[in-house]
């Protein structure tokens, strides 16, 4: 970029990042179910993913944008900022499930605790496949950019979010499930299917709204009417 001031896009990409991960933080206790009309191998007749899923998908989409019109080291940045905003949001999180309750607080604070503090298990899932999947989205992204010589956004934007999430679900499911709860292994392959579609028709899905966002940006700022260079 040839300014240094952020613009109002690259601040709200940055805000939709982070608001997705936080997000999808306090949103994965709840599991979620959803019937097909025909049976898959391994997962069968239903896709089980924890709700974090759809927020988590919503992170690639946001570093996708960033990596194409700032490149790889801005994006890198934002990413591993973002993994460090997660113990950020466990303190704030833990500190507020620590403190006293009121005798006429509308939520118990057994109950509070029960829907956001996550497991140990949990948080080490989370934030080992997040550190992990993200780099390499954007390792990735960056990669198949150079390849292309810039063209074929949906290539990149597809490729590498496929791989990333593949790298996230195997390792969260792995880690949060089969290590600290003993999940048996069928199960935990049933989870890895169900979230891995679910997040592969995310990317398939979000690909023409990332067009939209990379060409609305370029077409406001002259300096981004290039993909970002290798840095």
């Amino acid at each position: 970029m040839s300014s240094d001031h952020p613009t109002v896009a690259q601040v709200g990409l940055v805000s939709l990042f982070v608001t997705a991960l936080v997000t999808a933080q306090v949103t994965a206790s709840k599991v979620l179910a959803f019937g097909l009309p025909f049976s898959l191998p391994v997962a069968g007749e239903a896709l089980v993913l924890p709700g974090a899923a759809l927020a988590y998908a919503v992170t690639f989409f946001a570093s996708d944008c960033y990596t194409e019109l700032y490149g790889k080291r801005a994006a890198q940045v934002v990413v591993n900022v973002g993994f460090f905003m997660n113990f950020v949001l466990l303190l704030l999180v833990w500190s507020t499930i620590a403190a006293p309750v009121a005798g006429n607080s509308p939520v118990g604070a057994g109950a509070f605790q029960q829907v956001l503090g996550a497991s140990t298990g949990v948080v080490v899932a989370s934030l080992l496949a997040y550190l992990v999947s993200q780099n390499w989205d954007v390792i990735v992204f960056h990669r198949i950019r150079e390849l292309t010589d810039g063209d074929a956004l949906w290539l990149r934007n597809v490729g590498s979010t496929a791989t990333s999430q593949l790298l996230d679900t195997v390792i969260f499911v792995t880690v949060a499930f089969v290590v600290f709860q003993g999940v048996p292994l069928e199960l935990a392959l049933s989870l890895m299917v169900g979230q891995y579609l679910f997040k592969l028709l995310i990317a398939v899905v979000d690909t023409p709204f990332v067009y939209l966002v990379v060409a609305a940006v370029r077409s406001r700022n002259a300096d981004l009417a290039e993909p970002a260079v290798a840095d």
